[in-house]
Formats: C-alpha cells, sequence, structure tokens
C-alpha cells in the first residue's frame, strides 16, 4: 500500500507569498515518522524558503525557520499546522 495524500493546500497570500501544504498518511509507521505521518509545509517569500515544517526521510521531525534547522516535537496534525500558521502571523509581524 502506498502512501495517501490527505491534504495539498497552495495559497498565495495578500503579499504575494506562498503557502504550501502537502501532508500524507503512511501504510505503516516508521522509525522517522512513528506517528505515521509525512509532511511538508513552507512559506516562501520573493522566492526563499523562510518557513518550512517536514520530516523528511532519515531527519526525523523538524522545521527550518529562516535557513536555520531545529528539531520540531511532532504531537498531531491539528497542532503542526497551527504552529506553522503562528510562525508565519510571527515572521510577518518580524518577531521570527
Amino acid at each position: 500500500m502506498r502512501a495517501e495524500l490527505i491534504e495539498h493546500t497552495k495559497i498565495i497570500d495578500d503579499s504575494g507569498n506562498t503557502i504550501e501544504i502537502k501532508l500524507w498518511r503512511l501504510p505503516e509507521v516508521t522509525e522517522d515518522r512513528p506517528h505515521g505521518y509525512k509532511y511538508s509545509l513552507v512559506y516562501i517569500v520573493d522566492d526563499i524558503r523562510v518557513i518550512g515544517y517536514d520530516n523528511a526521510e532519515g531527519k526525523g521531525d523538524h522545521r527550518h525557520i529562516r535557513g536555520n534547522e531545529q528539531p520540531y516535537r511532532f504531537n498531531n496534525v491539528r497542532k503542526l499546522i497551527h504552529d506553522f500558521y503562528r510562525d508565519i502571523e510571527k515572521f510577518k509581524g518580524g518577531k521570527l
């Protein structure tokens, strides 16, 4: 069985920046993805990823903020999306 795409949203915000969310449910859990999801969430400003959340193969859950990678504690999909949008608002407000 293959991963099931359960969310794909791509939005251009009022400033012309791109918000894209891709989320898959995996057929089985793995060491890197014990929660059973694969995801990629990005906020792109002037063709540069300024915020990103993902769990690329071999790296586990993490986020990218202005080019710096840091661990991310995945709790559930709702919180993941909430945290991502919270970081976008912080960025827009100059606090990130």
